[in-house]
């Protein structure tokens, strides 16, 4: 008969596992807003942003309301458009902080949502810490975004935009964080001058706020980065390890 110590250590090994699998199959769903047309500067990184993958991972579906946490240009938010569907809505969600010293995403994402077959896509731009859509969210991803929230705004503001996050969504809705990692024990400090994090930091601001951590993927994993390199040096660009964490807000 196993001892209580052998059993525990099995059942903690088992709960550190990643939950989910490379192999998943994308539900058509998916894989059709993916599919979907969009600019080829987009389709070129699929490769590496696996985002069928992720957003299988996410478990997103059509009709849901999905907030996309400071969007870029709008890489995730168009396969999002087509993934939500006339009966769901995409809130591209800006920071005003960001707006305002960098005016060319909120330009990018209102040109996005003016083109033909984007109607279910709008900005809104707030500060971090009212971060929030007109309605309650099912899910709110944000995708190497929480070094900036973290280095350049602080960690207080990082964490304010959990509590938002945690506001906006629907009881049961989800929070996905996906992120460069930083170095074991770098914690924090590396946010602004690397654009990387360490787990554990997101993690614990994420509890924090009053979510639950319900899994963890490996899909973005690169053994090979060492995470001393710049996320944008040549030498790593765009096959950084990245980890990839789904929270849930729960229903009571």
């Amino acid at each position: 008969m196993r001892s209580i110590a052998t059993l525990t250590a099995i059942v903690t090994l088992c709960l550190a596992q990643p939950l989910y699998a490379r192999d998943i199959a994308v539900p058509p769903a998916i894989a059709g807003a993916v599919a979907a047309p969009r600019p080829a500067t987009d389709t070129a990184r699929d490769a590496a942003r696996k985002p069928g993958e992720l957003i299988a991972f996410a478990g997103i579906k059509p009709g849901d309301k999905i907030g996309d946490l400071m969007p870029g240009a709008g890489y995730f938010t168009r396969i999002f458009s087509h993934l939500a569907g006339p009966n769901g809505h995409v809130y591209a969600l800006i920071p005003s902080e960001l707006a305002a010293v960098a005016p060319k995403i909120p330009n990018a994402i209102k040109a996005l949502a003016a083109e033909p077959g984007y109607g279910n896509v709008t900005p809104v731009i707030v500060p971090t810490a009212q971060i929030a859509a007109p309605e309650k969210l099912d899910v709110i991803w944000t995708s190497q975004n929480y070094h900036d929230l973290y280095g350049f705004f602080g960690a207080g503001a990082a964490a304010a935009a959990d509590a938002a996050v945690f506001r906006a969504l629907k009881p049961g809705g989800t929070y996905i964080v996906i992120d460069h990692v930083a170095a074991q024990g770098a914690g924090g400090t590396v946010a602004k001058t690397l654009h990387r994090i360490e787990p554990s930091v997101v993690r614990d601001q994420v509890l924090a706020a009053g979510f639950k951590l319900e899994g963890t993927s490996d899909l973005l994993n690169n053994p090979a980065d060492a995470h001393t390199l710049k996320v944008f040096d040549p030498a790593i660009r765009g096959h950084t390890d990245q980890f990839v964490m789904k929270f849930r807000k729960p229903v009571a």
